[in-house]
């Protein structure tokens, strides 16, 4: 039996523009969008402002439900729905779960629940118990002895959507300065002087036996199976360069305006972090978002570590007087971020779209997320 449903007297942001309209749905798919108001029953948005379904293609948000203290492990399902909550009401509908393989420190708390994470988005995809739908973005760090065994356990897997390389050997892209460097792993981790220079003295170590071969053999495979191929924190053009060689398509929280321009120009989408931008600049230290925003030098936004930050991010950067209007700080959570990782049934409210909608009424400059569809399901 076909279902409808009708959204109207609300600000309607589509692809290039915004105007008071209607949009009419359909067994979970827009079917039609216009700029008048209906006297049908419909959901009366009362004026708020409807906008796609955001789509986050990196955040290690669910970790931190696995682990919320040292040494600790919630249980599995729990940790995953407290974070899919979050992320729903965030107005994200579409995310790709960011999963560290492996950590340059060694058997942390992320590589000791990597499998239990697996486990868990797995379950609430098959039983569809999410609000959002997740998929899974492999993170793989290159230099760990077992970095390939990790990718072959995992990368068959029919949620795997996006694969990234990552390498966050001390000195390598991350950090350019080695005094910030050592600040941020003493301070975030509580290292000590000599316990920092122990675990360098180690990372370089492995970064000189794996992380060349490693990279090689992680793209191959890829490849292989037409993932799409994420570079991570690319610091300089050569950086870039070896990205472009190993087919990869977007450059993940480039550290310079050098790298941002570089990942532009050879057609690479450049992701960038909505922290970053909400707080005003990078807390490691490296190129702030909103210039290249302001550059044009960005194409995608996500949240990171913050997922309420997706949602601000967007709302501000109207009001940032760097040219952007809502349709185009909308694209950059949404539509952007499907088509480049090969999802073009969403991202905008158009007909033949999956009506991933999001309600928003701004109060005091702050976005309030009130209601979220996922194919026309309400989920929030």
């Amino acid at each position: 039996m076909s279902t409808e449903q009708i959204f109207t007297n609300g600000r309607i942001v589509t692809r290039e523009s915004a105007f008071d309209g209607t949009v009419v749905v359909r067994d979970g798919w827009i079917v039609e969008v216009s700029d008048s108001r209906t006297a049908a029953p419909a959901v009366d948005l009362e004026g708020d402002i409807l906008i796609p379904g955001l789509v986050e293609l990196h955040t290690d948000n669910m970790e931190k439900h696995f682990a919320p203290r040292p040494g600790v492990q919630w249980p599995s399902l729990a940790a995953v729905m407290a974070h899919d909550t979050q992320i729903a009401a965030g107005g994200i509908t579409t995310v790709f779960d960011s999963l560290s393989l492996g950590d340059v420190r060694g058997e942390t708390d992320r590589v000791k629940n990597r499998a239990r994470m697996v486990e868990a988005i797995a379950t609430v995809n098959e039983k569809r118990l999410s609000r959002a739908e997740h998929r899974l973005h492999l993170r793989c760090e290159i230099a760990p002895d077992d970095a390939v065994d990790a990718v072959d356990r995992w990368i068959d897997l029919p949620i795997v959507g996006l694969v990234s390389i990552n390498d966050h050997t001390p000195g390598q892209r991350q950090f350019l300065d080695p005094e910030k460097l050592k600040q941020y792993y003493m301070g975030k981790h509580l290292m000590t002087a000599d316990q920092f220079e122990e675990f360098r003295t180690k990372a370089l170590d492995l970064h000189a036996r794996n992380a060349a071969r490693h990279r090689r053999e992680i793209v191959a495979r890829a490849q292989a199976r037409a993932l799409p191929l994420a570079s991570h924190d690319d610091a300089t053009r050569d950086h870039v360069v070896e990205a472009i060689d190993d087919g990869m398509t977007i450059a993940e929280f480039p550290t310079t305006h050098e790298a941002a321009k570089a990942s532009g120009e050879a057609g690479m989408a450049v992701l960038v972090g909505a922290p970053n931008l909400v707080l005003g600049g990078s807390h490691s230290g490296n190129v702030a978002a909103i210039d290249l925003l302001r550059e044009r030098q960005a194409d995608i936004l996500s949240s990171d570590y913050v997922p309420a930050s997706l949602i601000e991010a967007v709302f501000r950067l109207p009001d940032a007087g760097i040219g952007l209007s809502l349709p185009d700080a909308v694209r950059l959570a949404s539509r952007n971020p499907a088509v480049a990782v090969g999802l073009a049934d969403r991202g905008e409210i158009a007909p033949e779209r999956r009506a991933d909608l999001v309600r928003v009424r701004v109060n005091d400059h702050a976005p309030v997320v009130r209601a979220v569809w996922r194919e026309g399901e309400r989920v929030v």
